[in-house]
């Protein structure tokens, strides 16, 4: 089995699922997906590393990115094991056949629930709501699970995958998220990342056809008032 003390070393994320064609972790808030000009170590490097050593892999080990997750956010991570689950995963995210499932902490009590639909465009790193003739449609809906101490947990469903699109429409009805200075909340959330999680996703196994959901727990740095209710969905 894996050395632990190793495994602590390397910072590796929790595991939800492996096997020859998909490995499936929980991103901890703050980590990079992938790597970038700031050199600090990714996801991808840490679950190369974990493959090499596990499996005792010589030469490079493959990993498959198929989507990601911007680095203040936490939450559920599919990575391919070939190119041709790399392929057939991707070609599903084109085809819009994922599901994806998002929680988003907020100030105030949210309406229990409704659809948001705009149009946003990309401004290099930010975006914004934008008329029809200078953005790309956006939309998702959300309800309110949670009420508790002047705070809203929402689930979001989203219906397209723009940049940033769950920060800035939540922000656009006044209810930023958690931790987003960049769309205006002006609540601190810990260790400098968002009160955003990627809550579950839904895919068609790339082999098998199976239809397979996997789910992320929330952080402990999130309120404690919050955090059963996390466990007890899984």
């Amino acid at each position: 089995m894996f050395d632990t003390h190793l495994k602590k070393q390397m910072l590796l994320p929790n595991i939800i699922y492996q096997d020859n064609h998909l490995f499936v972790v929980e991103k901890p808030a703050g980590m990079l997906v992938q790597g970038d000009k700031s050199g600090d170590k990714s996801l991808l490097d840490h679950v190369k590393s974990y493959i090499k050593m596990e499996f005792n892999k010589p030469g490079n080990v493959y990993l498959g990115l198929v989507h990601r997750l911007d680095r203040p956010v936490s939450g559920v991570i599919v990575l391919a094991r070939t190119s041709k689950a790399a392929s057939r995963l991707s070609e599903q995210f084109r085809q819009k056949k994922v599901k994806k499932v998002y929680w988003a902490l907020v100030k105030g009590k949210i309406r229990d629930q409704g659809e948001l639909k705009d149009f946003i465009q990309r401004m290099g790193v930010n975006s914004k709501i934008s008329k029809k003739q200078n953005g790309k449609s956006a939309e998702l809906s959300f309800r309110r699970l949670q009420y508790s101490h002047g705070l809203s947990l929402v689930e979001i469903n989203l219906g397209t995958g723009r940049h940033h699109q769950i920060r800035i429409q939540l922000s656009n009805i006044g209810y930023p998220i958690i931790g987003d200075f960049r769309y205006g909340s002006k609540e601190v959330f810990p260790q400098k990342t968002l009160a955003l999680h990627a809550r579950s996703i839904t895919i068609q196994h790339p082999v098998t056809k199976k239809i397979m959901t996997f789910s992320a727990t929330l952080e402990k740095t999130w309120p404690k008032s919050f955090l059963q209710l996390s466990s007890n969905l899984v």
